[in-house]
């Protein structure tokens, strides 16, 4: 059994280059894959190994003192589900294209939107009902698979498109209203929610841990539906054993949580579903339906 780790953390970190080199380090010592980026706003990473070296990574990064405050989430897994190490050093911990717009101090992101517990998300949609909006804050195509009840899902291809889409306007409507922005573990909506009121969004709130958090406390039985995209080898994950089944087979409408990549699948496939050989992105897709166009090669 082995445990994956996700977390980050917004706060001043004077040499990028020098936590680069010492996260490499330690995790290469821990035997810990995984993907971590460094900027001057913060860490955000996701790593797996073993439980002990999990531990001691925890421990070790807390303690550098800009990192004492890093809340982490566990989840298990029964392989490595990363093929080896990554860690960067880029100009956004999140790659919104605005980077000049995020103001970051030793409490976080500056101008975010409030955050919420799980219980205190059900409380606000108990209280304000259909008013609430729920805002989807990743791309468009992890939420064929999950998302919240009546959530607003942006067609966004990747989270740059996210500024595009706040400057022209799509969203004015909902600025007067309770909006809940989302995300897989609450990085994304850090920053989304930041952007939204700057640009006059008056009550914006985020859920404190994301999907993960939301998913571990209520399961099944609250406000979410269905599965949850991860950047990993799992693709997916589940918060029971009676999650609701979400995701459609882009070639047949059947129900489906499995992804693939296009660029591995049979040309004659990906023609079927309208895109182009050696196109990059992923699909939803029934097992069967791979099969048959792969035994007819």
């Amino acid at each position: 059994m082995r445990k994956v780790l996700l977390y980050y953390l917004f706060t001043p970190v004077a040499d990028p280059e020098a936590v680069r080199l010492w996260q490499i380090a330690l995790c290469e010592g821990l035997d810990l894959r995984g993907r971590i980026i460094v900027s001057e706003h913060g860490i955000n990473g996701t790593v797996c190994g073993d439980i002990e070296s999990c531990r001691a990574y925890v421990r070790r990064t807390r303690e550098y003192q800009p990192f004492h405050d890093l809340e982490v989430k566990w989840s298990s897994t029964e392989e490595q589900v990363f093929p080896r190490l990554r860690v960067k050093v880029r100009a956004e911990l999140v790659s919104f294209g605005a980077p000049g717009e995020l103001r970051v101090d030793e409490h976080g992101v500056v101008g975010g939107g409030r955050h919420l517990s799980p219980a205190q998300v059900d409380q606000l949609v108990a209280e304000r009902g259909d008013e609430v909006v729920f805002f989807d804050g990743r791309n468009a195509f992890e939420a064929e698979v999950g998302h919240f009840a009546g959530a607003v899902v942006p067609p966004v291809e990747h989270t740059r498109d996210f500024v595009e889409v706040l400057d022209r306007g799509d969203y004015d409507d909902l600025k007067h209203r309770p909006i809940v922005t989302y995300c897989t573990g609450g990085i994304r909506c850090e920053v989304l929610s930041a952007l939204m009121r700057a640009r006059g969004f008056d009550e914006v709130y985020q859920i404190d841990g994301g999907i993960v958090r939301y998913g571990e406390q209520r399961g099944d039985d609250g406000l979410w539906q269905g599965s949850l995209y991860v950047f990993d080898d799992r693709k997916t994950i589940t918060f029971s054993d009676h999650a609701a089944q979400v995701g459609r087979c882009a070639l047949t409408g059947a129900p489906t949580t499995t992804y693939y990549d296009l660029d591995r699948l049979p040309d004659d496939l990906v023609t079927a579903l309208g895109h182009a050989p050696g196109d990059a992105g992923q699909v939803l897709l029934c097992d069967d339906v791979v099969t048959r166009y792969a035994k007819a090669r």
